[in-house]
């Protein structure tokens, strides 16, 4: 089977929309996602049709900002901005560092509440839950609309059929300012589910397995649309499971079907929502109690009456399939997605654990957290085995507490912590320490996500996480309670088509505009690694440190990954100190890696740490599409060009391989070449450490991404046109 080739999809940011939605007078098929996101672009003239590829202006229903709402403040108030253009349209959850209670941290989210309460914006307080969790609880996030978050685990709206997709702090600023930002329609893909699961096995295992199963950037940058006869079967929260990691798998959403399971869940939903009010047909004169503003039952008509379907002869970029019937249980890991395994081959390893963790908006709502009593029901936590649990949300942890799920976790030892992100983020109680081994229901097992970089990782699904907890290795709840086990098998899988854009288009030159460097150059630097994602660039634990200035992020760049490569960068930037003699030159260090190059979470600082070290320009096979956001909004310029990356693999690799290091055991290779990249053409030259010239060719950035770059990124740019409307 040949998997299809990453997509490369172009990185222009227009501004004015008008030119790039599809016209014609037959309307083309859309997609579920595509029909969303018509109904949320702006400007769009009569005629004008929403597809893959176009760059458009969306007005979200909702953006939600987390721990990270303090920069975005102080983003906001820098491009002048006064007042929120639309309050109700902004959500804030703390929920990522609510284990400090350091003076500090507590200052910080006062400051938050204050800036919420001054705005009227929706405010949900530390302990409240995880944002994610809490908008598909008040009903934010709700099928067919659009909503966004600056976390890049917005993808799990679309459980509900919310398409879902992360954007950035500088995004969530312009958005808070003005209401809108850009945004580009990714491919779609159809992921067809068939079949139905066996008894043990769950949606995370589906999605640890597709991530596992389809593992070379088949799905990277795309948003997939969930399709098949398997999904009747799967609950919503399995859905919202499957959702959430479509993330790591790498795309920007993944979207469930609005169907009748849909429709009952809301329904259920609703009823919930009257018990909170004690709502009653026996009150007699009493007035009616208020509606809840976004689960009522006048917008669950609106739904039920007009649901949206995707067009029988939509495009689809991919057509993935996966039969349910034959999976079963699935880890992922050690320290990758993309490595998954059937769980009996690695019970039959004995692989010890120190840590388990049942935590996080992938897998902690009350189903999960029931799924995991049930396996320790009658047994104790294994000695010298920490596992810690906490619930998604404070409404989750009520209603396990009324079950008496939450007692029973208690009592077999686990160790709970307060709703909220806690060490799937790597913050506060229970990380990994060096050495240690931890199977977790989280989303990430990146190295150095949950701990010590030199930690071991997996993930798996409640049930076996609580089974390896009690046991002391991993294994699933079948050997608690010597039952038949499954046996490995290799699940029933396939691509049936593909027509995935190519990357060797034909490039056309670029205008360089005034103040736009003609010329980046300097000595380039190779990272042999594909997927070298967020954390291994800017580490977790520095991310929420939000007075960590650029040049403190400058000194800690790539830590998790080699942490050689900032006094490396330092040293060759000061040999680069003297002026070009070209003036429309760039000179710095040039970045070159593999393929998915910044992967994971939207930290910003992940670009901006780059940029701060002296890093002008990063070359890459691709990109991750959020990474490539936030370089784009401040004014990091990335370029592919797979053929370099090819040539420095064979050269400076063992057997010509990337995930091992260079040709010595060094993780960051200096070949010692000068790279030249010409901005209007396109054209690369490198100079060998021999002398030899060697010639490659890129896609130039045009106009629109150079422009950004002269006003230092998106926010100078917003400003800048403040200033010039306030003229």
């Amino acid at each position: 089977m040949l998997a299809p080739r990453p997509y490369n999809g172009s990185s222009k940011i227009l501004f004015r929309i008008r030119r790039f939605a599809t016209v014609s007078n037959a309307k083309p098929p859309q997609t579920f996602i595509e029909k969303v996101v018509q109904r949320y672009a702006l400007g769009l003239a009569p005629g004008q049709t929403v597809r893959a590829g176009d760059y458009v202006m969306i007005r979200p229903e909702h953006v939600m900002s987390h721990d990270n709402t303090g920069p975005v403040i102080s983003k906001f108030k820098a491009i002048g901005a006064s007042r929120i253009f639309n309050p109700k349209q902004a959500v804030f959850t703390l929920d990522h560092d609510v284990q400090n209670k350091t003076d500090k941290n507590l200052k910080k989210y006062a400051t938050i509440e204050a800036f919420a309460r001054s705005h009227e914006v929706d405010f949900y307080p530390a302990g409240r839950g995880i944002g994610h969790q809490i908008l598909v609880e008040e009903g934010y996030a709700f099928p067919q609309t659009l909503t966004v978050a600056s976390d890049s685990h917005s993808n799990m709206y679309g459980g509900v059929g919310c398409v879902g997709t992360p954007i950035v702090r500088t995004d969530a600023a312009a958005i808070w300012a003005t209401g809108q930002t850009w945004w580009q329609v990714p491919r779609m893909i159809k992921v067809e589910l068939s079949g139905k699961l066996s008894p043990g096995v769950t949606g995370k295992d589906v999605i640890v397995a597709l991530c596992g199963l389809f593992n070379d950037d088949q799905v990277l940058n795309g948003a997939i649309e969930f399709t098949g006869d398997g999904i009747s079967a799967l609950d919503i929260d399995d859905r919202l499971t499957i959702s959430n990691m479509t993330t790591e798998w790498g795309a920007l959403a993944g979207v469930f079907p609005v169907d009748e399971k849909l429709l009952q869940w809301y329904e259920s939903m609703l009823k919930k929502t009257e018990l909170r009010t004690f709502s009653s047909p026996k009150i007699g004169s009493a007035p009616p109690p208020p509606e809840h503003p976004r689960l009522n039952r006048k917008r669950l008509n609106d739904l039920s009456a007009a649901v949206l379907t995707s067009d029988p002869d939509a495009t689809y970029s991919s057509h993935l399939k996966l039969d349910l019937s034959t999976l079963v249980p699935h880890v992922s890991g050690p320290n990758s997605v993309k490595i998954s395994t059937p769980l009996p081959d690695l019970t039959a390893k004995r692989i010890a654990i120190n840590k388990a963790y049942l935590v996080s908006c992938t897998n902690s709502r009350a189903s999960d957290l029931a799924a995991a009593a049930a396996v320790v029901r009658g047994h104790k936590i294994a000695p010298n085995i920490e596992f810690y649990v906490a619930a998604a949300s404070s409404v989750v942890q009520r209603d396990a507490e009324v079950t008496g799920d939450w007692a029973t976790l208690i009592g077999a030892g686990a160790r709970t912590l307060p709703a909220g992100c806690g060490p799937c983020i790597g913050l506060g109680t229970g990380l990994l320490e060096e050495g240690e081994v931890g199977i977790s229901a989280t989303n990430r097992n990146y190295k150095g996500r949950m701990g010590n970089p030199k930690a071991l990782a997996y993930l798996a699904s409640p049930a076996v996480v609580a089974a390896s907890a009690v046991k002391g290795y991993i294994c699933g709840p079948d050997h608690l309670q010597d039952q038949s086990h499954f046996s490995s098998q290799v699940p029933g899988y396939s691509i049936t088509s593909s027509s995935v854009a190519s990357s060797d288009a034909a490039r056309k030159e670029q205008a360089v505009i005034s103040g736009f460097p003609k010329v980046f150059s300097g000595r380039l630097l190779f990272a042999p690694q594909d997927n070298l994602n967020t954390d291994g660039i800017y580490p977790g634990k520095y991310t929420y440190q939000d007075d960590m200035t650029l040049e403190q992020q400058a000194k800690v760049v790539m830590e998790n990954y080699d942490p050689s490569f900032a006094p490396m960068v330092a040293g060759l930037t000061r040999d680069l100190s003297t002026p070009s003699a070209n003036a429309n030159s760039k000179r710095g260090v040039i970045l070159v890696s593999g393929y998915n190059f910044g992967t994971g979470s939207s930290r910003e600082q992940a670009a901006t740490a780059l940029k701060s070290a002296g890093v002008p320009l990063v070359i890459s096979g691709s990109f991750g599409d959020i990474f490539k956001r936030n370089a784009i909004n401040n004014a990091l310029i990335c370029m592919e060009c797979p053929e370099l990356v090819r040539d420095l693999t064979e050269a400076y690799t063992p057997q010509q391989k990337r995930g091992n290091g260079g040709l010595r055991g060094e993780l960051t290779v200096n070949p010692g070449w000068d790279i030249e990249v010409e901005m209007a053409t396109g054209s690369v030259v490198v100079t060998t450490d021999t002398g030899e010239k060697r010639a490659y060719s890129v896609q130039p950035v045009g106009p629109s991404v150079q422009e950004l770059w002269t006003c230092n990124g998106l926010e100078g740019f917003v400003l800048q046109k403040l200033k010039s409307e306030a003229v």
